[in-house]
């Protein structure tokens, strides 16, 4: 595969590391040769970068396997995500620190896993999920676009409207972490 080649969601090995193209663009100047301008993101750490490449440069295309699993339990140190074979895997804070605002014990994850070895957990686009904490409403406070802070029973805090009480249940968009709706329970 050349870099001539990069689309959305390619994944790759640079620098020994491995990156997904988030953004490209095929340039071609005027003047001097073409190149193709990306924006990429380490598929394990999380940090982007923007780097301009020759369209012949040669790259390593790899691999990311994607499996349903099921988030198990915490002993302190470790969250342990189950196989449907009822196996476990332990996964440490910073592998899954993103989806735990989202997720609570026995809810469906998909693992991500690079060359065998489990590296990320990305929950479902939308989850429902209880309001444990956030001031009372207001009569006459639910016309406006105004919000207040509520907290959810994973401790993710995310601004809701003025109407929605201690107890209720909502629906969140996990990739924004912004209230979607109530939820009749």
């Amino acid at each position: 595969m050349t870099a001539g080649d990069f689309r959305k969601g390619v994944t790759f090995e640079y620098e020994n590391s491995v990156w997904t193209i988030v953004d490209f663009q095929h340039v071609k100047p005027g003047k001097g040769a073409a190149f193709v301008r990306t924006k990429m993101k380490n598929v394990i750490d999380g940090k982007v970068l923007e780097r301009t490449w020759n369209p012949t440069e040669k790259i390593t295309e790899v691999t990311i396997e994607t499996k349903n699993m099921t988030y198990s339990y915490n002993d302190g140190e470790l969250y342990y995500f189950m196989y449907q074979d009822y196996n476990l895997i332990p996964l440490n804070h910073e592998q899954v620190e993103d989806a735990l605002l989202y997720i609570k014990e026995n809810d469906p994850v998909k693992v991500k896993f690079y060359k065998g070895a489990a590296f990320s957990v990305e929950c479902d686009n939308f989850v429902v999920l209880r309001v444990t904490s956030s001031d009372p409403s207001v009569k006459g406070n639910t016309a406006t676009n105004a919000t207040k802070e509520a907290i959810l029973e994973t401790g993710a805090k995310i601004q809701v409207p003025m109407f929605v009480n201690e107890g209720e249940l909502i629906r969140v968009d996990t990739r924004t972490g912004e209230y979607m709706e109530r939820v009749k329970g």
